[in-house]
């Protein structure tokens, strides 16, 4: 095909395919793949031989893969907002109902709602009416730790 009649134009019309992949999917795969072969475009331009454009064109990928990958993952997925369960995460709640990890009971009010929850220490019992502040979730439980005064 003359379309492919030079490496460089193969490595363009392939950076270019996998951008439009990367732009109709917005999952940060094809991207630095596009990357991987933008760059290998140059080496083909300036009369790099075959195995060198795939070795740069494989180098590069897995570099933006392994380096770049994280950084963008994470500013692009920062604007994620905290679901009603992540807000309960550091809120002092009361203790209603005594709570034993090792009787697997324990309740506390959050909001008007009753919640099951355990210790983060399995070695403690927190009693009724103490004061806690909210851990983490674990499924439907909150794990809570007792706030000493």
């Amino acid at each position: 095909m003359i379309i492919f009649s030079t490496p460089a134009a193969f490595w363009l019309i392939l950076t270019v395919i996998l951008a439009i992949i990367e732009l109709a999917t917005v999952g940060l795969v094809t991207i630095w793949f596009a990357a991987g072969s933008f760059i290998a475009m140059f080496f083909a331009a300036f009369g790099a031989n075959i195995p060198v454009q795939i070795a740069v064109f494989a180098l590069v990928s897995v570099v933006c893969i392994a380096a770049v990958r994280p950084l963008a993952a994470k500013y692009l997925n920062n604007n994620v907002a905290k679901t009603n369960i992540d807000s309960v995460i550091g809120k002092k709640l009361i203790v209603k109902a005594e709570i034993d990890n090792l009787k697997e009971s324990g309740k506390v009010d959050f909001e008007g709602s009753t919640w099951l929850a355990r210790s983060e220490d399995n070695n403690i019992t927190i009693p009724e009416g103490a004061e806690v502040t909210v851990v983490r979730v674990e499924g439907n439980k909150l794990i809570v730790k007792r706030d000493f005064m």
